[in-house]
């Protein structure tokens, strides 16, 4: 069961902001409101799946509910942007756009692709476990958030 006593202190994803780690290839973009990056390697692991990329509220917020307005249509606005990107750099031919808060109550917006030739039964939440999926290690996930920073910029988002 989560600690639902996290502090902005304790918090992994407010030290993320902080700058107190980092994930493979930093923030792909971030401001006043928003963070915007590529999922970490899990310990003890030397990969992890290419374009699970994460949006976040900068701010300490459990869920979609406890967002101001403003915050909530930046988180919109930058899924709807990153998720844009995210097929066009994978050539995926489907996003995901995921919440599940059971591990980090912070709010992680997931956005996750469905890589071209996944076979159904390996759609939704098993789409990482499909033998093709394309994982990573820190450089090419590096390589591949620089990818989606350019796909972004293409499109005069940053």
């Amino acid at each position: 069961m989560p600690d639902r006593t996290t502090t902005t202190e304790t918090c992994l994803l407010c030290r993320k902001h902080r700058g107190d780690w980092s994930t493979p290839g930093g923030a792909i973009y971030q401001d006043d409101l928003v963070y915007i990056s590529h999922a970490q390697i899990r310990e003890g692991e030397d990969t992890a799946f290419i374009g699970t990329l994460f949006v976040e509220p900068k701010r300490h917020a459990d869920g979609m509910e406890d967002l101001t307005d403003e915050e909530a249509q930046t988180v919109g606005i930058w899924a709807s942007r990153v998720a844009r990107a995210l097929k066009a750099v994978t050539k995926a031919d489907h996003i995901y756009m995921l919440r599940f808060g059971h591990h980090v109550d912070h709010l992680h917006v997931w956005l996750v692709p469905r890589y071209p030739g996944t076979p159904e039964e390996y759609w939704g939440t098993k789409v990482d476990e499909w033998p093709g999926t394309p994982y990573g290690d820190e450089a090419e996930i590096s390589a591949f958030c620089e990818r989606v920073r350019a796909e972004l910029s293409k499109e005069g988002h940053l």
